[in-house]
């Protein structure tokens, strides 16, 4: 999964995810001036520093930076120091107002952001063989999936018997061992010296882990077998309650940020048609980014300091 994710030849380091797949990132320049409000009530909370940093982990190609800085007042954009944090070459359309970086910077004062890369962190996935012994997945030659001999790790076990047991479940029951994406969100929220990380995906808690797991694959805008050659995205859920952070939907998050798709009043198609007309094509947008079956479900997950 490391490999087909980020590798020399990975998904992530050759290929543009706004290509493959919708995020609430590029679904609507709402998201991006959701995440603007958020900054200006983080940086009142915080005093108005100076540099405010703005920390993009897993960036894509900056789409999402871009927006958020043209979404910004003046005032406060002009004190921003934004940074994209991503393994692929830096994109030459980006602005030269935004840094990019392989890893987060550490001593961050404002806001860290994380759009849907908790789900791309790397992780074992076990499966119950036919005697109900948890065994590692693996890829072989052929690319089909196949159990590996032998134990656990003890510390992987003690992960998957603290919050994924599989003690009931049939042979071929599958869990993702999220020790690996816990130890990340833990280091990136750790960059975080006053303000706010925040990761924006989609997951399960105790109460609802999937019984087969939930490993997948996207590929130009449609989900397809999770192969491990570079050529799909491979994404599991999160794991959300071993994370170390609060939680809410991003239906809630949004709506606390002024986003919401309520239906403009049709008398404005009267007095203002051309003004109805956007009014309702915000609406709609802003009712697919909180629509709770699809991006409205996502979790933020929040870590203050």
């Amino acid at each position: 999964m490391e490999a087909a994710l980020y590798g020399p030849d990975g998904f992530f380091v050759r290929s543009s995810p706004a290509v493959h797949f919708r995020t609430s990132a590029t679904a609507s320049p709402l998201f991006a001036g959701a995440i603007a409000t958020l900054l200006v009530r983080l940086d009142e909370a915080l005093g108005h520093p100076e540099p405010l940093d703005l920390v993009d982990v897993g960036a894509g190609r900056g789409e999402l930076l871009t927006g958020v800085l043209a979404a910004l007042p003046a005032p406060v954009r002009a004190r921003v120091r934004a940074t994209a944090v991503e393994k692929a070459p830096r994109p030459g359309e980006l602005p030269s107002t935004i840094g990019w970086t392989s890893g987060p910077p550490t001593g961050v004062v404002g806001l860290l952001l994380a759009t849907e890369w908790l789900d791309n962190i790397p992780v074992e996935i076990v499966e119950l063989d036919a005697h109900s012994r948890p065994r590692y997945l693996q890829s072989s030659p052929d690319g089909t999936p196949a159990l590996a001999p032998g134990e656990l790790d003890p510390s992987d076990a003690a992960w998957l018997a603290r919050w994924w047991p599989l003690d009931d479940a049939p042979p071929g029951a599958r869990a993702e061992i999220g020790a690996p994406r816990d130890q990340a969100w833990a280091a990136a929220a750790g960059c975080v010296a006053r303000g706010l990380a925040l990761a924006v995906d989609y997951g399960h808690v105790a109460a609802d882990r999937p019984l087969f797991g939930t490993l997948t694959g996207f590929r130009d805008g449609r989900e397809v077998p999770p192969v491990a050659d570079g050529s799909c995205d491979l994404t599991v859920s999160v794991a959300l309650d071993s994370l170390d952070a609060s939680t809410m939907t991003q239906r809630e998050a949004l709506r606390l940020l002024g986003v919401d798709g309520a239906r403009p009043p049709l008398s404005l198609a009267s007095t203002d048609p051309a003004g109805y007309v956007r009014a309702l094509a915000r609406a709609s947008a802003a009712a697919e980014l909180t629509d709770p079956s699809g991006l409205g479900g996502h979790h933020w997950i929040l870590h203050w300091v």
